[in-house]
């Protein structure tokens, strides 16, 4: 997992003022608790319990509008592990691809895999097919290492 310095956290707030819209305290609740979690994959509902804690005026709606900002202007990336709901993670910029994840069908616990283990098999799928990929997404399901030894 990247962490992010401060100064990291600050380029990213200054991005979404360069895109033209306000850090409102709202926003930078939103955006603070993800950076604060990172990796952690957090849902909507999940952001907004945290962020309520510090801007108890804030509403799901206001979460909902700031996650989908943030996903359109390439700070966060909206994910769907097949549990129901959508969960977001902060988009690195020295990531060429979205990193894997380990998804425990039975606790739902997720696990980031470091490394990107599929360049020699997007290479042969851009020559094979005269495909350009920008980037990839893979899941593999299964039991965690704590779910896998209590069955």
């Amino acid at each position: 997992m990247i962490v992010f310095s401060k100064d990291e956290n600050e380029k990213l707030k200054q991005r979404l003022k360069t895109g033209g819209y306000k850090l409102t305290p709202q926003r930078r609740a939103v955006l603070n608790v993800i950076i604060d979690n990172e990796g952690k994959h957090l849902s909507t509902e999940e952001i907004y319990d945290i962020v309520k804690k510090e801007c108890p005026e804030i509403g799901l709606a206001t979460v909902y509008r700031t996650l989908q900002l943030l996903e359109k202007m390439g700070l966060v990336c909206r994910m769907n592990f097949d549990d129901g709901c959508n969960r977001y993670e902060l988009i690195h910029e020295e990531e060429d691809h979205q990193h894997h994840h380990l998804v425990c069908i039975n606790c739902g616990n997720v696990e980031e895999v470091e490394g990107d283990l599929l360049e020699t098999l997007e290479e042969k799928i851009e020559q094979k097919y005269d495909f350009k990929i920008t980037n990839h997404s893979v899941k593999f399901f299964g039991y965690c290492s704590k779910c896998k030894y209590s069955k």
